[in-house]
């Protein structure tokens, strides 16, 4: 580990399947394209970064409640878990670090139980819709939080 702050960067269900599933809505970036953006954005902002996947909620709330003691900030793309988990909800409102959350869809034009979305309720910030873009935004935004 170095001495620049670290970001968490965590992925919910199906993004590992991302340039395949559903290219009309998601695009054919995968998520390794996401993530080495996400890497040369954080080097600008001298930030370190902890990039993972999973399908299992379980999990994400488990790396959540790491960010507690061992990361500077969060972003997340929750995925469909955003309409659904209160548990995601409630390990990002004990986070005292800023979480930003992404969607690669502006979740807002698509069917009507994506317009409900528990983690943004307790997210410091919210990108929809910018696509892949929206990762290095939330870096950008993040850094810009941790700077004061």
């Amino acid at each position: 580990m170095t001495d620049q702050p670290g970001i968490l960067v965590l992925n919910g269900p199906n993004l590992d399947v991302l340039g395949r599933r559903d290219p009309e809505q998601y695009g054919t970036v995968t998520l390794a394209d996401i993530e080495a953006t996400v890497r040369i954005e954080a080097a600008v902002h001298g930030l370190d970064v902890d990039f993972r996947q999973t399908n299992s909620e379980g999990e994400l709330v488990t790396w959540l409640h790491e960010a507690l003691d061992d990361h500077a900030a969060v972003v997340i793309n929750p995925a469909a878990y955003a309409h659904t988990s209160v548990a995601l909800h409630d390990a990002v409102e004990a986070l005292t670090v800023p979480v930003v959350e992404v969607h690669l869809s502006n979740t807002w034009k698509r069917e009507p139980f994506r317009h409900v979305d528990h983690v943004a309720t307790a997210a410091t910030a919210v990108i929809t819709g910018a696509g892949a873009d929206g990762y290095r935004l939330a870096v950008a935004h993040v850094a810009l939080l941790l700077r004061g």
